[in-house]
């Protein structure tokens, strides 16, 4: 049975969920930072993955991305599946730019996590969701 891991429990909040992955915010303002967990129990790399939850798995980071490129205006989208301190399998999908706390550099390390003000937090989680919901019913409608 699938559990999200206590700790990106505790250092996100839930956006919603696609067709393969729960999609969670990162409580770090630093960065616009969304992080993708398939809804899959045991799992802690891609390559254990069904070959079809693989597929859907790229589309839903490729599909995150896009959105999070276009809305924040990206300058580069940095995507990772790390694990070496969570292990349950998430992708971390992270909008960068060049005057962000850690360019060029990875994030991890670099500043320390910036807490979302109330007012903020509630904002972003709003329009992030509107914006996973409105893609999400378009690709449907084309399907």
């Amino acid at each position: 049975m699938f559990e999200l891991d206590p700790q990106l429990q505790g250092d996100s909040v839930s956006l919603g969920k696609l067709a393969l992955c729960e999609v969670l915010l990162a409580k770090d303002a630093n960065y616009p930072w969304l992080i993708l967990v398939p809804h899959r129990a045991s799992i802690t790399e891609i390559y254990q993955l069904p070959d079809e939850d693989q597929l859907q798995l790229s589309k839903e980071v490729s599909l995150v991305s896009r959105l999070m490129a276009t809305h924040f205006l990206a300058h580069k989208m940095n995507v990772a599946a790390l694990g070496n301190v969570v292990s349950q399998l998430h992708v971390h999908v992270i909008a960068r730019f060049d005057y962000d706390p850690a360019w060029p550099a990875p994030i991890w390390g670099k500043a320390k996590a910036t807490a979302y003000e109330a007012e903020e937090l509630e904002t972003t989680i709003n329009s992030l969701r509107a914006l996973l919901a409105a893609d999400f019913v378009q690709e449907e409608n084309a399907a």
